[in-house]
């Protein structure tokens, strides 16, 4: 669990979702050569909030990159410009936002956000400039004047000089937030933070938002009260208000002197009693049902062990040894029942950590827009599914893979404009990325219509590298393909910023492997490349059939078995190595003895005597011997200890119902063996 500030917390996670949004708004802009008012209004708050909370937090290099581009998109939004380069505005903007992210990565990492972004600063003030230039503006956009420096002293009391508020108009302020936004307090001090900007903050209301949580629930009850003076309007205030995050309802009433104050902000101040009496009578009134929650991720792994240890402890109930040959219908009714809201649980904990792919792909708009720049070509990305959900966990381990996939697609298979034009293809090129859910698993395909692999380049490199394991056996056009995940596997032959040192693909097979997952990659020349990611929902639960082999347990995920045989001795044939094969519907399939490899003792020898199961996994099938089948059930996947984790095509272990140890095969293993 976090030990940190929760304040500090919610600073980081709401920059990062902030900077996402942004980043995405910034880039359609891009696309459609337009900027509609919504999104200039959307960004203009984004950078404002990033603004005031990061000013709030004391982290003053955020609060000047955020200051500058806010600058920018409040020219934008009041002069509507129409000559606008989109390309130099993206540019600026993907820059300071990547500034932002990179300090605000240094903090969540418990460093010092102590970049120097005086450079940058002054290439914003001149593009901001430029744009006032190109759209006829000479004399510099009038900026709101700041009252109060930022240094002055964050609580304020009614000042006593009376001359300040007949100077200007005075106003009081109630602000009334969304019923989840939670951490008002917090909220309404950005609130106040900002304000300086523009006005002479006198008073507010609850006073100790900071020093006292409990102050959350007078802010609920009964709003938060703001007084100030200021020059600007009240419509130009009720705008200002009106961009503030999670607000609900704003009331704002100017108010003719010192008293007017005073008798507004003493009509919020009850007693505790009475806040509590306030509190239990609103209690039975109909109010705004609170449908959202943020939860430590670390709670919701807890969760899950839980479950799982459930799943096991009804398994062991069930399948009790002592319960054998006894007549007991009752017991076995209410255990499917039993079974039933286990599983309904089990759907609903899966749900709670299910989060959508989209925020993963969409990051890979930025590979394909900066490379475009870099590399000078042009080409699109199309994204198809990005609502296909998966485990949190497994999320983590995608957006490396993908990465690499996209910036390879790019590099190597995407041409130049003229190269696709001069052999007939659209001169803009296309990558594909579809995500889609097929049961128990999620592929992702990733496709370009580049000029595909050179299957005979790749074979020499990997000959000439030493990088084939069987030299005699004759490969097939995936096995080939899939040398370019080989660590240390290149054809680039010129280094550059995105290929050529040998490194890059095989992290894909590295990511894709820690979750369980299988890569595939296909190709035709001159048509483009296609890789298909397979990946599992979950890491903690599987639909697993148990075989045993002499007094030894295995599990196979049930998503890898394509089907199970009895074969009489006659039906085997051996190959030039002697090895077993078997001949199935046209095509020879390996015979792999599970006793052979680990060195079991059982009385099952003969091939007629137990069972085959035919296990497929990235395209390529293996068929398994083992003595019988036990069953089919749901098992936890447990890590193996330490000095058993290098057993080959063992990926884990699981509690059977019974109380014995069964051991996962890993069945992308079992197929390369």
């Amino acid at each position: 669990m976090s030990s940190r500030e929760p304040m500090l917390d919610l600073f980081i996670f709401e920059t990062f979702e902030m900077i996402e949004k942004l980043q995405q708004l910034i880039m359609n802009s891009e696309k459609e050569k337009t900027l509609t008012e919504p999104d200039i209004n959307e960004i203009f708050r984004i950078m404002h909030t990033i603004k005031g909370s990061s000013g709030m937090m004391m982290f003053d290099n955020i609060s000047r990159i955020s200051h500058k581009l806010e600058d920018i998109f409040y020219f934008i939004r009041e002069s509507k410009p129409n000559n606008i380069d989109y390309s130099m505005l993206t540019d600026m903007m993907l820059e300071g936002s990547d500034l932002i992210k990179e300090e605000t990565d240094k903090i969540d990492n418990n460093h010092e956000a102590d970049g120097d972004f005086t450079q940058f600063i002054n290439k914003a003030d001149d593009f901001l400039n430029s744009l006032k230039v190109s759209n006829g503006e000479t004399n510099e956009i009038k900026k709101e004047e700041k009252l109060v420096s930022s240094s002055e002293s964050t609580k304020f009391y009614i000042a006593n000089d009376k001359s300040t508020i007949s100077n200007e108009q005075c106003y009081t302020v109630k602000l009334f937030f969304e019923a989840n936004c939670e951490m008002e307090n917090i909220r309404c001090f950005t609130v106040v933070h900002n304000l300086k900007e523009i006005a002479n903050v006198i008073y507010f209301y609850p006073e100790d938002i900071i020093e006292n949580n409990d102050s959350c629930e007078i802010i609920r009850e009964q709003g938060f009260l703001v007084s100030f003076t200021s020059k600007h309007t009240k419509d130009e205030l009720n705008d200002y208000f009106s961009q503030t995050i999670f607000l609900s309802r704003l009331e704002i009433e100017e108010t003719i002197d010192e008293s007017k104050v005073i008798e507004s902000t003493n009509s919020m101040k009850i007693s505790k009693e009475e806040l509590k009496k306030e509190i239990k009578q609103t209690a039975t009134q109909p109010t705004h049902k609170q449908n959202l929650i943020n939860v430590d991720v670390e709670k919701l792994d807890k969760l899950m062990d839980l479950v799982g240890e459930l799943v096991i402890s009804e398994a062991m109930v069930t399948k009790n040894s002592d319960l054998q040959g006894l007549n007991l219908d009752s017991f076995y009714k209410a255990a499917r029942q039993h079974r039933k809201r286990l599983n309904d649980l089990q759907d609903v904990v899966m749900s709670i950590r299910m989060v959508p792919l989209s925020p993963t792909l969409n990051k890979m708009n930025r590979i394909v827009r900066d490379m475009c720049k870099k590399l000078e070509k042009d080409a699109e990305l199309i994204l198809i599914g990005q609502d296909t959900e998966v485990d949190k966990n497994i999320i983590e381990h995608i957006s490396d893979p993908l990465m690499h996939i996209v910036r390879n697609s790019m590099d190597h298979g995407i041409e130049s404009s003229d190269e696709r034009t001069a052999i007939g293809k659209h001169p803009k090129g296309k990558i594909i990325i579809e995500a889609k859910n097929t049961g128990g698993e999620v592929l992702i395909i990733i496709k370009d219509d580049g000029k595909g692999l050179d299957k005979d380049k790749i074979l020499k490199k990997a000959k000439n590298n030493g990088l084939l394991k069987d030299k005699n056996h004759e490969l097939s056009d995936k096995e080939i393909y899939s040398l370019i995940f080989v660590p240390g596997f290149s054809t680039n032959e010129n280094v550059t910023e995105y290929s050529g040192r040998g490194v890059g693909m095989d992290v894909v097979t590295k990511e894709i492997e820690k979750i369980r997952g299988s890569v595939t990659v296909d190709s035709e020349r001159e048509q483009g490349t296609t890789i298909t990611i397979k990946i599992p929902l979950t890491l903690a639960i599987i639909d697993g059939m148990t075989i045993k082999v002499g007094n030894t347990n295995f599990t196979l995920p049930v998503t890898s078995i394509r089907q199970s045989f009895i074969i009489r001795k006659e039906e085997i044939v051996k190959d030039l190595n002697d090895k077993e094969m078997i001949l199935i519907r046209g095509d020879c399939y390996s015979i792999l003895r599970l006793h052979e490899i680990y060195n079991i003792r059982t009385e099952t020898i003969n091939i007629e005597d137990g069972i085959v199961i035919m296990v497929e996994d990235g395209g390529k099938t293996k068929c398994i011997f083992a003595d019988k089948l036990l069953g089919e059930q749901q098992v936890v996947i447990k890590a193996l200890p330490d000095y058993i984790k290098n057993v080959k095509g063992v990926s884990g272990c699981t509690l059977l119902g019974d109380g014995n140890i069964s051991l996962i095969l890993d069945v992308s293993e079992i197929v390369n063996q």
